[in-house]
C-alpha cells in the first residue's frame, strides 16, 4: 500500500463527489482526511476545488482499509509518513503492519470466543 507521489498521472481527475461514491465514504470524511494531510499532494482545479487522480483514489481505498483495521488517525499518519519517505522505510512499514496484524488476530480470537459463548 503506497500513497501517491510524483507527478500527476495523465488521465481523468475525479471530483470529491465521484471519489466519495467510488470509495464509499462521506464528503465530510474525505474533507477531514484531506485537511489532516492523510491524502498527500491534494490537487485543485481552476475553481480551487479538490480533484483526485487514480493514484489518490487507490490511496483513499487503502486508507479506508487501514481504518477498518482499527488504526487511529495518528497511526495512519505515521504509516503515510513512512510511505512518503520511500523504499528505505519498507522494513519499518512491514514491522508496523505485522504488529497491527497480530493485534487484529488477538481481536479476532476474542470475537470468536464471544460468538462461541453465544452459540
Amino acid at each position: 500500500m503506497r500513497p501517491p507521489t510524483g507527478p500527476v498521472a495523465a488521465g481523468k481527475l475525479h471530483t470529491m463527489k465521484e471519489v466519495c461514491e467510488e470509495c464509499g465514504t462521506t464528503y465530510e470524511t474525505l474533507k477531514f482526511y484531506c485537511n489532516r494531510g492523510l491524502v498527500p499532494n491534494v490537487k485543485r482545479d481552476a475553481n480551487n476545488r479538490r480533484v483526485f487522480d487514480d493514484r489518490d483514489v487507490a490511496w483513499l481505498k487503502s486508507l479506508s482499509c487501514l481504518k477498518r483495521c482499527n488504526m487511529s488517525i495518528s497511526e495512519i499518519q505515521h504509516y503515510l509518513d513512512l510511505c512518503v519517505r520511500g523504499k528505505a522505510t519498507i522494513p519499518e512499514r512491514k514491522a508496523f503492519l505485522a504488529a497491527k496484524h497480530a493485534e487484529l488476530g488477538r481481536q479476532m480470537e476474542q470475537i470468536q470466543a464471544a460468538i462461541d459463548y453465544i452459540d
